[in-house]
């Protein structure tokens, strides 16, 4: 949700003359997580078109969004030699939360399309930059229409506040530019929210962004649990709101559009009602419902129905905040309706900031364009779709990221589809994880949360303020963990496994009818690699909070999806902890225990390549 490196890289006061430039993209500094989306999306494949020459035009736009009036803060960048006679299709794009127009990540957008032949327009998102209006969170119905009425700007249907026209662009129809979108997170969600209210897009890469707000901040895996509160991920959502509503820290003398009371500064009301209520640690029927409500309105979840569009998704591994399934769940919904679909998982997301891109991944900061996979395909969506180039092969459905491949000309994976489950582990009594439920040995294990996080995963915002993060680890008896014996062979887990769990907790099935939810018993599930000299290895520090809708049943728990390889020799060792100091925890003791025997156990099941 934020710009390259969580806050603005820069805020400039938008000029009033157009200047001429004729340049090459300069180096870019790698964005350590958010905004990356936008600039990456460069045109990526060879050749890079020789026009370098571009316009540059500050323009200012009046859009009415969410019931206020205010402006636009956008920049235009026109290549050399295009005009009415000689149009050209468009590229779209904005920032990541907290960033602007300015920042190094949008700005490379409207550079590097403007240098490879695309009229390119960037803006800074409503509530931040110099653009007005209060944040609302990438809403439809006021981001979304906002964004729509600068591609009336592109079809020649209104003019920028100074006048200014794009009678340059190519049209489909009067009023209806070939235009794609692009960006990431914040930049990203918001192309879907258009493309439901806007059908006249033509291509969209949304770059590792949501699918549901209500699981990315408040997540429950578990399975089933629909109506149930999930657990809070108060590290990232917190950060977020403080850059939100810090704005006048980073834009002296708002724009009076973009203050809504003393109680929520610069947010529209429900977000900050949303993320009180997530902090008071409390969750009555009535806020709930009203909290679960506004945050799936505004996400694609609630309105990818309407979505048309040709979207190219792209997804980070390494993301404790918009993991792998938000991605996954929105390419199944699109596929499933006929809305044409591509997926990528690259390596990089919002966490991991302190080491950037991998080797041989698109990385601004080398300006790999041309010679990265993401950037390849993502320069063949826009000419098949924007372009009009048919013979242009636009790649498999599915291609993921392997860190295990040193060759860089090989280290993606392609696939028509994802993988399925490849093999079936069952956690027997005695905290082995077994191939075969024979082999499974009757027993009773227990573990006992604190008052405090005994386990840690991630801090959140480490990369934010430039801070290593230390090692993943749990505090004994407070957790409960089962082991494989070492792999024959490497073991390749593509996607999200899942584990069917039944616990015994007395103390959280008297609190089981409780009218608040937050009575109700949470836990984590995770996967380690355990090396042969035992060397733990959370994958990508992720974790699956689990509120249990219904202690006294069994339940399915969904973990957030990884590309791993664990290598021969290695263990696969499934953790459930009580605990995890980035997210809020239990409320009072709730001792737990797992019974096992051969006919009733839990089972853990992978999705593996290849299967």
């Amino acid at each position: 949700m934020a710009s390259g490196r969580y806050l603005p890289v820069g805020i400039r006061v938008a000029l009033t003359v157009e200047v001429r430039v004729s340049r090459r993209v300069p180096r870019f500094r790698a964005p350590l997580a958010l905004a990356l989306g936008a600039a990456l999306a460069l045109p990526l494949a060879p050749p890079a078109p020789a026009a370098d020459a571009y316009t540059l035009t500050p323009l200012k736009f009046t859009v009415r969004a969410g019931g206020r009036t205010c402006t636009v803060d956008a920049d235009l960048y026109r290549p050399a030699g295009v005009d009415r006679d000689h149009p050209a299709p468009a590229v779209l794009g904005t920032n990541g939360f907290g960033g602007s127009k300015s920042d190094g990540s949008t700005s490379t957008v409207g550079k590097a399309f403007a240098q490879r032949g695309y009229v390119s327009l960037v803006y800074s998102g409503l509530g931040f930059g110099r653009s007005g209006c209060l944040v609302s969170l990438d809403d439809p119905d006021i981001d979304g229409a906002a964004a729509s009425q600068l591609v009336d700007f592109l079809g020649g249907k209104r003019a920028a506040d100074d006048g200014t026209t794009a009678d340059f662009v190519t049209r489909d129809a009067p009023g209806d530019p070939r235009v794609g979108m692009i960006g990431g997170s914040y930049g990203g969600a918001v192309q879907l929210a258009t493309a439901a209210v806007d059908h006249r897009l033509d291509a969209l890469v949304p770059m590792i962004t949501w699918n549901d707000l209500a699981y990315s901040l408040d997540p429950n895996n578990a399975a089933g649990g629909t109506g149930v509160p999930g657990v809070f991920k108060w590290q990232w959502t917190n950060g977020f709101y403080l850059i939100g509503e810090g704005q006048p820290l980073l834009e002296p003398s708002l724009d009076p559009s973009r203050i809504n009371s003393l109680a929520c500064l610069h947010f529209v009301t429900e977000a900050c009602r949303t993320v009180h209520t997530l902090n008071s640690g409390s969750y009555p029927a009535d806020r709930t419902a009203e909290l679960l409500a506004f945050a799936h309105r505004v996400s694609p979840a609630s309105y990818l129905h309407r979505v048309r569009t040709p979207t190219l998704l792209v997804q980070g591994q390494a993301d404790t905040l918009f993991n792998l399934n938000e991605a996954t769940a929105t390419y199944r919904t699109l596929k499933a309706q006929g809305t044409p679909v591509k997926m990528i998982w690259q390596s990089w997301g919002h966490s991991g900031g302190l080491t950037g891109p991998a080797s041989g991944e698109l990385d601004l900061s080398r300006g790999n364009l041309e010679t990265s996979y993401v950037g390849r395909r993502v320069l063949a969506w826009f000419d098949r779709h924007l372009r009009g180039r048919a013979d242009v092969d636009t790649g498999p459905a599915f291609a993921y990221y392997r860190d295990w491949i040193t060759d860089p000309d090989r280290t993606y994976a392609t696939a028509s589809r994802l993988p399925g489950t490849g093999r079936t582990l069952y956690l027997s009594g005695d905290g082995r994880l077994v191939d075969r439920r024979g082999e499974v040995t009757a027993g009773s294990r227990r573990y006992t949360n604190w008052l405090t996080p005994t386990s840690h995963s991630e801090s959140s915002l480490s990369g934010l303020i430039g801070l290593p993060d230390p090692p993943p680890h749990d505090t004994k008896g407070t957790y409960l963990d089962w082991t494989s014996g070492p792999l024959k062979r490497p073991l390749d887990v593509v996607g999200a496994p899942r584990a069917t769990l039944k616990v015994v907790s007395p103390k959280a099935e008297r609190t089981q009818n409780s009218a608040d939810a937050a009575d109700k018993l949470v836990l984590f599930a995770k996967l380690y690699d355990v090396a042969p000299d035992g060397t733990r290895t959370l994958v990508r520090r992720l974790v699956a909070p689990v509120r249990v809708p219904d202690v006294t049943k069994s339940f399915t728990v969904t973990l957030p999806g990884i590309v791993h390889r664990y290598q021969a020799g290695h263990r696969l060792r499934f953790v459930i902890a009580a605990s995890d100091d980035a997210y809020f925890g239990n409320r009072g003791i709730k001792p737990v225990t797992v019974i096992s025997g051969p006919r009733n156990t839990g089972v853990l099941r992978l999705p593996v390549a290849g299967s």
